[in-house]
């Protein structure tokens, strides 16, 4: 929105003004009649048009000419019809009467100017000529909303490059320029008029560490670019000819939406008049565009895979050959970190979490990269970032982290409405101690600040801290299905015993759990049944289960129709702390890799019945009705032993919503 001043006129002698193309700048009529004047009548040159707020003209002359009264309530305004060819070319004439005096003439020369910045404020993609007056100062949401939007070039275009694009001041190539946003100014001036006016193009000095501005080169070659706007230059004095002419400027993203930055950035060009060099600079004018910074969005296990990430450790090789054979029946490229790169940490799904940004003109994946910093602590940087694959973190890199900052303590669920909330991009799901003591953990604030900050995708608190590792993906997960779109899977260990009672009953009593494992003491299904404390520990897993179960459906506008039990048991023991905490009996089925209708599960060992896997089947039949393939996967001595399953030990890029985040109202 472009801001002009008001316009004073003197009888004494003639006033000179300048007025922008698309304002209308106010003319102060009644405060500069001369006294006992009470009427006045106004004649403008045809490029100026102008307008009276009052009521009837008192009367009309034999001229044609109309005369107001003069009052306090007066409003007068000017519109330029078109950009002036010399300085001073239009005139405004004011008459004054009084009923004693006689008419009293001021002169107005204006000078008409077009000064206008115009970006991608309606989001289609390409930018749009506008004249200054447009509403680009405010930025609303919603499929009607206006105000152009700004991506984080957080990715790395050049392999030569040591670090992000938005780490260095330079356009290197045309592929760096896409991931920015174009802003045109075009002026419209007598020649002389920058001999005494000056154009400046600034941000506020709390956004300069948020943003980069480039001039563009006159050649158009991006390498020619230079920065004007950054950190430690919030303003920059614009060296421009008289005449028509444009400019353009390339902005940048440096920062993510975050607890101390709302994501919302103007970039505003003001005319200052420096006609008298013995007066200090006047502000005549400003026009401004409204970014807002893309957000940081995840994606659930409904939206189609393209990529499946997995480290490569001493003992995981039949697990690679199943998990390849799996990602080629869902055409997904399967990407294997080498040994000497993960550093023996199989934890993928613990040390990132990737997600996308996106503008009208384009999108990029971002990998958020937890602080965990463990053995794969380099592969997000050396492995991923990359071009048009941006990177991020939060929270401490050294020290003052828990369990909970792991990412398989960050889910995200499918598009939902809740009430008449709509979620089109899903919620985010992280796991909480839900009250605090002595020995309780939660995620880091920094983290829950950037997820909530980023405000497509409203964070939901589970408790997960009654969890050894404390992780939501140890008792959820979400699968695609037909008619709502999706199914909540939560671990249930009511579910399991229930199976294992009806074995029971059909004389399968002694079926063995971890039949044919190694190293692995087999359990028979009666004497499962038959143990009290098992049964004392699964009845508070159960408890903790149906917290977040009410919480989910809540939160997430479910009812039981939407969830599906699978059959789980849990056993408790102690922590570092000395804490009871649970973790599977067997291998955690709900911890499965989702890959569109195929589903990596892992391998249950559960008791064999009829030449069957009694929980294997029970899974597949809750599933497979929903359109699903389940293929069981043997994690067990390389990933379940150590606390883990298939779901920790992978990763997947998504492809991102068809749906556009700016379309939300959040």
């Amino acid at each position: 929105m472009a801001q002009g001043t008001v316009i004073h006129v003197a009888p004494e002698q003639p006033t000179h003004a300048v007025c922008v193309l698309g304002t209308e700048t106010q003319l102060d009529v009644f405060g500069s009649a001369p006294k006992g004047c009470t009427s006045f009548s106004i004649n403008a040159s045809p490029g100026v048009a102008v307008d009276v707020a009052h009521g009837p003209p008192a009367k009309k002359n034999p001229t044609g000419s109309c005369k107001w009264p003069l009052d306090p309530g007066l409003e007068v305004s000017l519109r330029m019809r078109a950009a002036s060819s010399n300085t001073s070319d239009q005139k405004v004439q004011i008459s004054y009467y009084g009923p004693k005096t006689n008419p009293v003439q001021a002169l107005l020369y204006v000078t008409g100017v077009e000064i206008s910045l115009s970006a991608d404020t309606t989001r289609t993609g390409k930018v749009k000529p506008t004249k200054a007056g447009k509403k680009q100062r405010t930025w609303t949401w919603g499929p009607r909303g206006q105000g152009a939007i700004l991506l984080v070039n957080c990715d790395k275009d050049s392999p030569k490059a040591p670090a992000m694009d938005c780490a260095d001041d330079k356009v290197l190539d045309r592929e760096d320029m896409q991931d920015m946003s174009l802003v045109t100014l075009s002026t419209k001036t007598p020649r002389d008029f920058f001999t005494k006016h000056q154009l400046v193009l600034h941000v506020a000095k709390s956004e300069m560490d948020k943003v980069r501005v480039f001039q563009a080169s006159r050649g158009k070659q991006p390498s020619g670019h230079r920065v004007i706007l950054g950190p430690q230059q919030p303003s920059h004095p614009l060296e421009l000819p008289g005449g028509q002419h444009s400019t353009d400027f390339y902005v940048e993203g440096l920062a993510f939406p975050d607890a101390n930055f709302p994501g919302l950035i103007s970039l505003t060009v003001s005319l200052l008049d420096r006609s008298n060099p013995e007066l200090p600079e006047a502000l005549v004018f400003q026009d401004s565009v409204v970014f807002r910074v893309a957000p940081w969005i995840m994606t659930p296990n409904t939206q189609p895979p393209k990529e499946v990430y997995v480290c490569r450790i001493f003992d995981n090789e039949d697990f690679l050959k199943a998990l390849s054979d799996l990602a080629k029946k869902a055409n997904c490229k399967l990407t294997v970190c080498p040994m000497e790169e993960s550093m023996d940490d199989q934890w993928m799904q613990d040390e990132i979490e990737i997600g996308y940004i996106q503008a009208p003109h384009k999108e990029m994946h971002v990998v958020f990269d937890s602080p965990r910093n463990r053995g794969l602590k380099e592969f997000p940087i050396k492995c991923l970032l990359g071009p048009d694959f941006g990177y991020v973190t939060r929270g401490p890199q050294t020290g003052g982290i828990t369990d909970l900052d792991s990412f398989g303590n960050l889910e995200v669920s499918p598009p939902v409405t809740v009430g008449k909330k709509r979620y089109p991009l899903g919620r985010i799901l992280i796991g909480d101690s839900s009250y605090p003591s002595a020995n309780s953990q939660e995620m880091h604030q920094a983290l829950q600040d950037f997820l909530a900050a980023q405000q497509v995708q409203a964070p939901v608190k589970l408790y997960s801290n009654w969890l050894f590792v404390g992780h939501v993906d140890e008792f959820l997960s979400f699968v695609p299905a037909h008619t709502k779109g999706f199914r909540l899977l939560l671990a249930s260990p009511r579910c399991c015993y229930r199976l294992f009672q009806e074995q029971l009953r059909e004389g399968h009593g002694e079926a063995l759990l971890f039949e044919g494992v190694k190293k692995k003491r087999q359990q028979k299904i009666k004497d499962i049944l038959s143990n009290k404390k098992l049964r004392e520990h699964n009845s508070y897993v159960e408890s903790c289960i149906d917290w977040n179960r009410e919480v989910l459906k809540r939160e997430l506008g479910l009812t039981e129709r939407d969830i599906v039990d699978i059959p789980q048991l849990f056993k408790l023991h102690l922590d570092f702390t000395g804490t009871l905490k649970a973790e599977a009996l067997f291998p955690n089925m709900v911890n499965m890799l989702v890959l569109g209708k195929h589903l990596g599960i892992p391998k249950p060992f559960g008791p064999v019945i009829n030449g069957r896997c009694c929980l294997e089947e029970k899974v597949r039949s809750l599933l497979e009705p929903l359109g699903l393939h389940c293929t069981f996967i043997d994690d067990f001595t390389p990933y379940h032993l150590r606390h883990g399953e298939v779901h920790c030990g992978t990763n997947v890029r998504r492809q991102p919503f068809a749906f556009k985040w700016w379309h939300m109202v959040p």
